[in-house]
């Protein structure tokens, strides 16, 4: 590969990712002035800093290879490689915390149920962490996903109900556990009875407030978990997409960097 072509290739590659930097920043700052939600808040940050960090790193990488700054490429490759170990890395990790664990199907439902215990000891214990928990219970009360879950199925039949196929959350979040036998008047409204629940502590944690149901259950922390698992893996996919990209050019800033030395040689 030519000392030009290497250098305008990778010029051209980071001057798109500093374009496509500038919107990512963009909606990071509007998140911060316009958020009202917990589940917004939680992310103007995270975006803003990926938004500048892309914009610092394609700046570099540009200028580095259009200007020939030797200094300035060796930096870009550093920090490339950094973020090459680390994409690695977070994959292998992602993959094994989210292995483990599934929902268990029930006679005669169309949904599964969902059980804290069988999930990764790492994400248990996130869930289990109370200040983590509060924040991601706000984050599923201001969605209304129990909300919307109850609007839905308002008008079907106990036989309907049970036929339904509902997501870990709502199975975990919006209706009570299997083990409790409650009686069914409404997918958010069930009648408990006068029994005392020793195995399934869930079952005694249940309201019928639209602002409670079981978002303090063990069963929704693990159908939130389930969820988590779901975006993991595709996302996942998207990462080792991205590492390949990220290694194809770190491959053509090795090429300008290595033209750049023999150039001044």
């Amino acid at each position: 590969m030519s000392f030009r072509l290497s250098n305008n290739l990778l010029g051209i590659l980071n001057f798109v990712t500093f374009l496509l930097s500038i919107p990512i920043l963009v909606a990071g700052i509007w998140l911060s002035r316009k958020a009202i939600t917990e589940c917004e808040r939680f992310l103007d940050k995270p975006i803003i800093i990926v938004g500048v960090f892309l914009m610092v790193v394609s700046l570099a990488g540009f200028v580095g290879a259009c200007c020939h700054v030797k200094w300035l490429l060796w930096l870009y490759l550093v920090v490339m490689l950094i973020l090459i170990v680390l994409g690695i890395a977070g994959t292998i990790f992602a993959f094994v915390v989210t292995n483990k664990g599934a929902g268990r199907v029930l006679s005669g439902k169309g949904y599964k149920e969902y059980r804290l215990g069988d999930y990764s000891n790492w994400l248990q214990k996130r869930v289990g962490d109370e200040n983590n928990w509060f924040k991601i219970k706000s984050c599923l009360v201001d969605s209304k996903v129990c909300t919307e879950f109850h609007n839905q199925h308002i008008n079907e039949s106990v036989t309907e109900f049970y036929k339904v196929h509902l997501s870990s959350i709502q199975s975990g979040c919006c209706k009570p556990s299997n083990d409790c036998q409650f009686t069914f008047l409404g997918p958010t409204n069930w009648t408990k009875g006068n029994g005392v629940f020793i195995n399934n502590t869930d079952c005694n944690t249940w309201s019928n407030d639209l602002g409670t149901l079981c978002f303090n259950c063990q069963a929704c922390k693990a159908g939130f978990i389930d969820n988590l698992k779901s975006s993991w893996k595709k996302v996942m996919v998207v990462n080792i997409i991205f590492l390949v990209c990220l290694i194809i050019v770190y491959s053509v800033g090795c090429c300008a960097f290595s033209n750049s030395r023999k150039s001044k040689s």
